[in-house]
């Protein structure tokens, strides 16, 4: 078609034949410059140009002009239907155009050339950091964190008395045992709890992804073989007996990985996992809160309180001074394991749908007793359809999305088959697990050594400090400090400020982590934080001994006291907890985000959860032999400065570390079901 000077321009569909997401402009390639601007120059001045918008609807086509609108073949004379125009009138308004600068730029082509100039669609929305109170599945999520609670309160607990009831560990008559073995032994009872640990994660993993236990069973076991764990070492009356208790209490618990996975199933949006992941970690903070608090609080209660008992009381309490913090923490555990029977839900893919007895009773108390209607607390991805954008449930059609809603369009519809043992191994995995295991290393290290660092007796000047007691040091004859590396000595506190010491560690932790990590790991990114963190535990490491040379408002052999040295501990544990606070819930998500297959997430956290045990039980040990040679030597620094040098390796292998997308392996037949499921997901 030809307009008024030689040029031919698209016309308008009609109304139902376009779409708004294909609609082009296009200039004709008979038009010259020249033309072009003769012809914008009429436009301004009320003569219209012809316009035909195409769609690919493939309907009839209409032209819109200056003087009217008309029909393909109808006559020229300007006689067109006036509703039809201001039709299309008010169809190029919708869309933003304005008629002039429109034409203007059409004409000004070259004349050779056929563009297609796209509709100016909005700008796209900015992501925004999620809010906990936006946090799917809440209910599921405080049962887990309850749970994961009841653990770090009993491991925490007992390092505020384990100096002491190691030193208790001997023969009536004989002399207590000294430092240097105490720490040794600190450390052997570390290794019980996590080496056994490091046997039985992967079977408990398995057995979590074996639909004949699943993940729900596997939690109740460990929250109980804790609970047995607990009062077995809190009635041991000697060293062996408690080296046998702490590793029944590893060996029946692979808790933390099966609650990993259970987090990532019922938190399946990766924007929700920076927070979610941070729960356990932020859950462990409170029990370092608490935990050496009440174990400061309860241990040896006969001594502390005499009033309470009693001259001459000889009863349990007596007998065995450490039993009553482990009792209330076995109590706390059967309470969680009640939480999880009645209020857990499986999320294994083969058992979801299948009848649970405790939450049918929990369902039927909520109804005949609290009169409330139990509603399922799953929470499952919608998927998006073609046209729609995420979050516009109002826009979507309910029958497509009650046909996407169980079969989310980027995963098959079953994921029955489980992936060969064999094809875990990915590089995405074995990269992660070394940073993982070098983490868990030092970190497990530094729990370990701060609370006998803080119980170790301090150095006394002008004093052999070889008395052969459990307040003095023993240190080589004619020993004589010269910093900054040959000093020795420990700050000397007793079971209720070593609680103290260690809560700061907590109330820090907590609060770094609900006001600092959630905006700076946003912006930041999980692998840039994570990377960055790992920077602050070389220097953190490096810092801790020298707390024993600040001054002190009492001297020695007293407890350490005064301004400087409390504001020495706050200021190392800050660097600490800020480091852990940012590395601990980022390698939970580069571990969940590593698994070649969904069908082996639950294995690798297990997997993940062996290499830390492992690497927490060699490290313990070693670094309690080099705590012991140190004050030996008269160096306490030794064993401090290992660490960071193990810290330093941690960050270089961390540059390494790739975070995955959760299914990098595809088993035969798996990725023309991923096809047709997003096919399902765009019908």
């Amino acid at each position: 078609m030809s307009g008024q000077h030689g040029a031919s321009y698209p016309s308008v569909p009609s109304e139902e034949d376009v779409d708004s997401a294909a609609t082009t402009l296009r200039a004709s390639a008979s038009s010259s410059k020249a033309q072009s601007l003769d012809e914008g120059k009429r436009r301004e001045d009320g003569v219209g140009a012809d316009i035909e918008l195409e769609g690919r609807g493939g309907g009839g086509r209409k032209r819109v002009g200056g003087g009217g609108s008309r029909r393909d073949g109808e006559d020229s004379s300007g006689h067109g239907d006036e509703a039809e125009g201001h039709e299309n009138e008010h169809l190029l308004h919708a869309h933003n155009y304005t008629a002039t600068p429109l034409l203007t730029t059409i004409h000004s082509l070259d004349s050779t050339l056929d563009p297609i100039l796209p509709l100016p669609l909005p700008p796209p929305d900015k992501p925004r950091p999620v809010s906990w109170s936006s946090l799917p599945s809440k209910t599921q999520l405080a049962i887990l964190t309850l749970s994961r609670l009841s653990e770090p309160l009993t491991q925490t607990s007992l390092q505020s008395y384990m100096f002491y009831q190691l030193k208790s560990f001997h023969a009536p008559g004989n002399p207590p045992p000294t430092d240097s073995v105490v720490a040794q032994q600190a450390g052997i009872l570390a290794a019980a709890f996590t080496g056994a640990q490091m046997l039985t994660a992967v079977l408990w993993g398995r057995l979590a992804d074996d639909e004949r236990v699943g993940r729900k069973k596997v939690i109740l076991i460990g929250l109980l073989g804790s609970a047995i764990g607990s009062l077995g070492f809190g009635f041991s009356g000697s060293f062996a007996m408690a080296v046998v208790w702490r590793a029944v209490g590893g060996m029946l618990n692979g808790n933390i990985g099966v609650m990993r996975t259970l987090i990532s199933e019922v938190v399946r949006e990766k924007k929700y996992q920076s927070r979610a992941f941070l729960l356990l970690p932020m859950t462990f903070n409170v029990g370092v809160i608490i935990g050496p608090i009440l174990g400061g609080l309860l241990a040896d209660p006969v001594g502390s309180y005499p009033g309470w008992f009693g001259e001459g009381y000889q009863g349990w309490m007596a007998r065995w001074p450490y039993a009553l913090p482990n009792v209330v923490n076995a109590g706390f555990l059967v309470c969680s394991a009640m939480g999880v029977v009645f209020g857990l839900e499986e999320t294994l893919e083969g058992l979801r749908g299948r009848r649970d007895w405790g939450l049918r009773v929990s369902g039927w108390v909520a109804r005949r007793i609290f009169r409330r209607k139990m509603r399922g607390t799953g929470y499952e991805a919608l998927a998006v359809g073609e046209g729609e954008e995420e979050g516009d449930i109002e826009l979507a059609d309910p029958a497509t999305t009650k046909r996407n809603k169980p079969t989310p369009p980027h995963r098959p519809t079953t994921t029955r088959r489980k992936l060969p043992f064999r094809r875990i191994w990915t590089p995405t995995v074995c990269f992660t697990l070394l940073a993982h295991g070098l983490l868990a290393m030092h970190v497990g290290s530094f729990n370990s050594l701060w609370f006998i660092f803080l119980s170790t007796p301090r150095y006394t000047p002008n004093s052999t400090n070889n008395d052969h007691n459990s307040t003095t040091l023993h240190l080589p004859p004619n020993y004589t400090p010269h910093p900054p590396f040959t000093f020795t000595g420990g700050l000397a506190l007793p079971p209720p400020s070593i609680g103290t010491a260690l809560a700061i560690l907590g109330v820090i932790g907590i609060t770094l982590q609900l006001l600092l990590y959630p905006p700076l790991s946003f912006h930041l990114g999980t692998i840039p934080s994570y990377r960055l963190s790992l920077l602050l535990f070389p220097l953190s490491y490096t810092l801790t001994p020298f707390l024993a040379v600040l001054p002190s408002s009492s001297p020695a052999p007293n407890p350490a006291n005064g301004m400087l040295v409390w504001t020495g501990i706050t200021a190392l544990l800050f660097v600490q907890t800020l480091a852990r606070t940012f590395a601990l819930p980022a390698t939970a998500i580069l571990v969940n985000n590593s698994s070649p297959h969904p069908s082996v997430l639950g294995t690798v956290h297990g997997i993940a959860q062996t290499v830390s045990s492992a690497t927490r039980t060699v490290g313990p040990v070693v670094a309690g032999w080099a705590y012991g040679v140190g004050l030996e030597k008269g160096v306490v620094g030794l064993a401090w400065w290992g660490l960071a040098g193990v810290a330093v390796v941690g960050a270089v292998a961390g540059r390494w570390v790739r975070e995955g997308s959760g299914w990098e392996v595809f088993m035969e037949g798996e990725e023309e079901e991923e096809r047709e499921a997003v096919e399902r997901g765009k019908g």
